[in-house]
């Protein structure tokens, strides 16, 4: 489908696209990852969170939601969760945990 990427896993770049769909404070988080590098710890802790959220390690390449594409698929998975603003927080923390305790580890053995 023209227009429509499709990546393996929630693609970084589509993070912007998520910034007005909730509160104030799910909007302060989005805001102040837009301009930092694909690689800042920030940044990947919320592809993680959107890739356990959104199912992303079970999409398949011909399923409906990968043919909606990534930025609609995720845009949706946010707006349906049924937590609160600081529930989806409490999961960003929770990732940043698990990618910060990761990169720690990877660059022991580096």
């Amino acid at each position: 489908m023209p227009g429509n990427s499709v990546d393996l896993l929630f693609p970084s770049k589509a993070i912007e696209s998520l910034m007005d769909i909730r509160g104030e404070e799910w909007k302060r988080l989005v805001n102040s990852l837009n301009d930092l590098e694909s690689t800042n710890s920030g940044r990947i802790a919320l592809v993680l969170m959107m890739v356990r959220i959104g199912g992303c390690v079970s999409c398949q390449s011909d399923s409906f939601r990968a043919m909606r594409g990534c930025i609609l698929c995720s845009t949706t998975s946010i707006k349906r969760f049924k937590g609160s603003d600081k529930s989806l927080l409490d999961l960003y923390t929770e990732a940043k945990k698990d990618v910060v305790k990761y990169m720690k580890e990877v660059n022991q053995y580096d």
